[in-house]
């Protein structure tokens, strides 16, 4: 807990906005907007997103209905469960951004690089597909609709994913004011469409019958079939790290932040999955954009393929300025001096080039996931040792707004070596067991996944250097933080702490 006396006062340009949501101070609990079920609401509407569908599509290449399931729901738990440990906790007690307080791991310079290099990346990669995917979905609606043959990798793809990033980008220059309630109408209407789906499939086909469709294309080996089904799962569940902290901070409790999780995140993400696993094994397709009319015929199908294109849309609108914040908080006042509309553009131009070649990541999603958790298993590990073991769910709300070389959480020029070391650990034992580029694997990886080898790395490698060299160093600040009693009791007392 913090003291509402020790809240920092806003550093020179620092936004304060009284919308709490767009500040990089402290939430406090009187500004906090989400009880328990409004955000359980966010968690379902980020869940059941139009990629939920191309992901389970995706474990359909691997595992049967029965090896899918069970994938899905264990990888998206331990995943899921363990980036809402470690992101939301901290920022639901403190109300503090995530990639603020990720300064107690990487330091203020580290967590910039890891900002700057991460975020277009990343961004870059879900944009890409998501823009192929409103891509094909408008083109597959053409041939239905008119019977066309327009091929699912040729120009009109292409120039409809284009239209879509145009589409993003205008959105974007005109601000995110709409995109609250466009999502408010998107989360239940994809809801329902997912139910539809659902109910569909089961009563078009036995489940005698499902059980027994084969994996579109799997590997002799059972074992590495269920372990890659696995992996997949654990990667989809690591990587809502990015953005879960910073809404998180806008939850009214702890136990608010939490638990939404495993009911959205979690719950909803597995039932979407597990529509687009039933749809590829009994269609033959992993491409949502593909078997939705012969699902639903011509007119439903037609429908559903054009809400997902306007769906896809919003997301990038969404994740995009997401991303935009953070790199625009940790690029100072170059990065700020940037117009928006060009800012915007930037942020977009490289999905506008991976997007001339449809197929190269739509079609090897299965490979991006995988990249997605060599790169966010050893991040969630970091966070979570250095917060809940080494700092004992304590932070110095004061410190985290300090520059470098006064505030506790110091280290060598704004920079914690001992934590990317560990995640660079984390990352090349990821890559020895799966390669993400061949898609090959050791032995040992049937036995062990990828993901949790490079958790169980990273976590160890990171608080063995931690204690060894940098705390002994003197930096970083891992000492007990202290609780001034004194100044708790003189405080109005709504605004005594920051839980």
């Amino acid at each position: 807990m913090v003291a509402a006396a020790d809240r920092p006062a806003p550093e020179p340009g620092a936004q304060t906005s009284t919308a709490a949501g767009f500040t990089e101070l402290p939430v406090l609990r009187g500004e906090r907007i989400w009880g328990f079920w409004q955000f359980t609401s966010v968690n379902v509407g980020l869940a059941i997103a139009t990629w939920a569908f191309l992901t389970g599509g995706t474990i359909a290449l691997f595992a049967g209905v029965k090896t899918a399931i069970v994938a899905t729901v264990i990888g998206n738990l331990v995943g899921a469960g363990l980036v809402a440990i470690t992101t939301c906790l901290p920022s639901a007690k403190y109300g503090v951004e995530q990639y603020t307080s990720l300064r107690t791991v990487f330091g203020v310079n580290g967590v910039r690089a890891l900002i700057v290099v991460m975020m277009p990346l990343a961004s870059a990669g879900w944009n890409a597909v998501l823009a192929v995917m409103f891509g094909r979905a408008v083109t597959n609606v053409l041939n239905a609709v008119l019977g066309t043959t327009f091929d699912p990798n040729g120009p009109m793809v292409i120039a409809m994913s284009l239209l879509a990033l145009v589409v993003a980008w205008l959105t974007l220059v005109r601000g995110p004011v709409s995109i609250a309630w466009i999502n408010k109408i998107v989360a239940p209407v994809l809801a329902v469409m997912t139910v539809v789906m659902l109910i569909m499939i089961l009563t078009g086909h036995s489940w005698s019958e499902l059980s027994a469709a084969q994996p579109i294309a799997a590997f002799a080996d059972e074992k590495l079939n269920f372990a890659v089904a696995l992996e997949l799962s654990f990667a989809t569940g690591f990587s809502w790290w990015t953005i879960m902290g910073n809404l998180a901070r806008l939850t009214t409790s702890q136990r608010a932040a939490f638990w939404p999780n495993l009911i959205g995140i979690f719950l909803a993400s597995v039932v979407a999955g597990v529509v687009g696993t039933f749809a590829a094994l009994v269609l033959g397709e992993v491409d949502p954009t593909v078997w939705m009319v012969p699902l639903g015929g011509v007119a439903l199908g037609a429908l559903a393929l054009l809400f997902i294109a306007f769906a896809n849309v919003t997301s990038m609108v969404s994740q995009t300025y997401s991303g935009a914040l953070a790199i625009i908080r940790a690029g100072g006042s170059r990065v700020r001096g940037i117009p928006w509309p060009l800012f915007a553009a930037l942020l977009l131009a490289p999905s506008a080039i991976v997007v001339f070649w449809p197929a190269a990541l739509y079609d090897n999603f299965f490979k991006f996931v995988a990249w997605i958790g060599l790169v966010m298993a050893p991040l969630t590990a970091v966070y979570l040792v250095d917060y809940h073991l080494l700092r004992r769910r304590r932070l110095s709300m004061r410190d985290l707004y300090l520059p470098e070389g006064v505030s506790r959480y110091s280290f060598w020029w704004g920079v914690n070596p001992a934590a990317f070391i560990a995640v660079g650990a984390g990352a090349i034992t990821y890559y020895l067991l799966l390669n993400p580029v061949t898609f090959e694997s050791v032995p040992m990886f049937r036995y062990t996944t990828a993901s949790l080898p490079a958790f169980a790395v990273t976590a160890v490698t990171y608080a063995a250097l931690t204690v060894a060299w940098v705390r002994r160093a003197g930096k970083g600040g891992y000492r007990e933080i202290p609780v001034p009693e004194p100044v708790l009791r003189q405080a109005p007392a709504e605004l005594e702490e920051i839980p």
